[in-house]
């Protein structure tokens, strides 16, 4: 792969599946328009995101002992429902990956909705209207050219 080619993780949450599928579409649409390359992997829920992320931080390419990804896509959605549930998980996984960004110099593209019925998130989804999934990508690509503005690359 060309130093100028990046390739990504996507992280999708499949708990809500529709508007998984709604923000994965748009996501890869951006990375290949910017001829990124990228692999994709499903974790049940949001409070599993960075998790995921962090066992591919910590997994290195055999053949050039470096990270897999130049950058990270984490893609989910939380509804409130009628406990605080809602909350814990909106936090912790958002904690989570700006720490997981923050300790490993990650290019990060956030792209949890938390939203407060499925009617939103849908709109949040779609890339005919809010596009989420689109902007995570756009700034996942933008954080990795971030960092090789600052000579961090490939980290």
């Amino acid at each position: 792969m060309a130093l100028d080619t990046p390739h990504i993780m996507i992280v999708e949450a499949r708990f809500y599946e529709e508007i998984g599928d709604a923000l994965m579409e748009s996501a890869i649409k951006v990375l290949e328009d910017a001829s990124a390359t990228y692999e994709r992997f499903q974790v049940p829920g949001t409070f599993e995101l960075p998790a995921a992320i962090q066992f591919a931080v910590r997994s290195m390419d055999f053949y050039t002992a470096r990270r897999r990804f130049d950058g990270y896509i984490a893609l989910g959605c939380v509804i409130r429902g009628e406990t605080s549930h809602y909350d814990y998980v909106c936090a912790e996984s958002a904690r989570g990956l700006q720490d997981l960004a923050l300790k490993n110099t990650l290019a990060m593209g956030y792209g949890i909705l938390t939203c407060e019925n499925r009617k939103q998130a849908m709109a949040r989804a779609s890339s005919d209207q809010h596009d989420r999934g689109g902007a995570a990508a756009r700034a996942c690509l933008a954080m990795v050219e971030l960092k090789r503005n600052f000579h961090l690359y490939p980290r």
